[in-house]
């Protein structure tokens, strides 16, 4: 009823929207990811409290038909773990709860209301790109900057959505096709150069970082006089000089020229700056490769079970299908962090697809 593989993807989506949002995992993030599994799980357990007359026809075999777990029992369990996913969320802060409101709301209308419309897969999609703008609104109080990572995991969802609906009675190649271009599209979208400098790159041009740093100026005070009239600076200097007297007007203002612009020796950011800028850093080039090893991991997991799919749209290989699109979801949410800046959280979002992968040996995964 649980479905543990799956809940391997939920740590995914905050870690994937705090990276977005420029923002360092802290107690934060795992209170918002503490909301995510609740919201996640009470959605797991709902779906077959709502689907158990079904299940009992199709599905005999699941909990609630088989009669090892009671149809009460299932809602309250529901219900208790969106209450908990509200309050990790509270505990987070104002606008992790913001986010989580609506994401527990969407879970429950799915489930209960939207599952078997044309609404469905979008209203799924919208649930997982709410659940990485949690990640975002916990870690850094903000949204906007993740909105194009949430875009594109719930793009994916939606592919993987529109698949399920015929897991269990097949016939259908255009749900795989169509999942198998949307699949190709998002890996080229993720392994893209951003247009935008990721996190590190924000941070770093505070401090002097190439073309990121505006350039110096002089202060008013430190302007050269005009010419043929007095310095500036020299605001007590009479207005008809003697020709001494001029000389001395000359050469404080060659004065301070020199002091108004530095050079390249005396000011040691400039020198970083020019090194920086002739000399690609060797971060950015690595972070660069991760991406696009991520983003093939995640189209190899989600491309081949597609095609099967699309060749032979069989109940087994349509369940097949669906669990490859569950499990590329981690290797999309670990390249989503990777190309916002953040190649440690990635490789740390990666790492859990194995365990995902042990699980769904025992456990379904669907």
């Amino acid at each position: 009823m649980l479905r543990l593989p799956a809940l391997f993807t939920v740590p995914g989506d905050v870690l994937a929207g705090t990276a977005a949002a420029g923002a360092r995992p802290g107690y934060r993030t795992l209170l918002s990811i503490g909301s995510s599994v609740c919201l996640y799980e009470a959605g797991m357990v709902l779906n077959d409290w709502a689907d158990r007359t079904e299940d009992a026809a199709e599905r005999p075999h699941r909990p609630l038909p088989s009669g090892r777990v009671l149809p009460t029992a299932a809602l309250t369990a529901a219900c208790a773990l969106t209450g908990a996913g509200l309050a990790l969320a509270a505990g987070a802060g104002r606008p992790a709860l913001a986010v989580a409101a609506p994401l527990a709301a969407t879970v429950w209308a799915y489930d209960l209301a939207l599952k078997h419309t044309p609404a469905g897969p979008v209203a799924m999609a919208g649930a997982r790109a709410l659940d990485l703008l949690l990640g975002a609104a916990a870690s850094a109080g903000r949204t906007r900057s993740a909105l194009p990572s949430a875009a594109l995991l719930g793009t994916h969802t939606l592919a993987v959505t529109a698949v399920s609906r015929r897991e269990t009675t097949g016939g259908s190649t255009t749900a795989p096709l169509a999942a198998l271009a949307t699949t190709a599209l998002l890996t080229r979208l993720v392994t893209r150069r951003p247009t935008r400098p990721p996190a590190d790159r924000r941070e770093a041009a505070s401090r002097g970082l190439p073309g990121l740093t505006p350039a110096i100026r002089p202060t008013r005070k430190e302007r050269p006089a005009r010419t043929g009239g007095p310095a500036l600076t020299d605001r007590s200097a009479p207005t008809v000089r003697t020709a001494p007297t001029v000389r001395s007007a000359v050469t404080d203002r060659s004065a301070v020229t020199d002091r108004a612009v530095p050079t390249v020796r005396s000011v040691p950011a400039v020198r970083s700056a020019m090194a920086d800028r002739a000399v690609p850093t060797d971060r950015a080039s690595g972070r660069e490769r991760l991406t696009a090893v991520l983003g093939a991991a995640y189209a190899a997991t989600a491309a081949r079970p597609y095609f099967h799919a699309a060749l032979n749209p069989s109940p087994q290989l349509t369940q097949r299908a669906v669990g490859g699109g569950i499990r590329a979801t981690i290797p999309l949410q670990a390249a989503l962090a990777t190309r916002s800046g953040a190649s440690a959280v990635g490789l740390l979002v990666a790492g859990l697809a194995p365990l995902g992968r042990r699980f769904a040996r025992k456990v379904s995964i669907t």
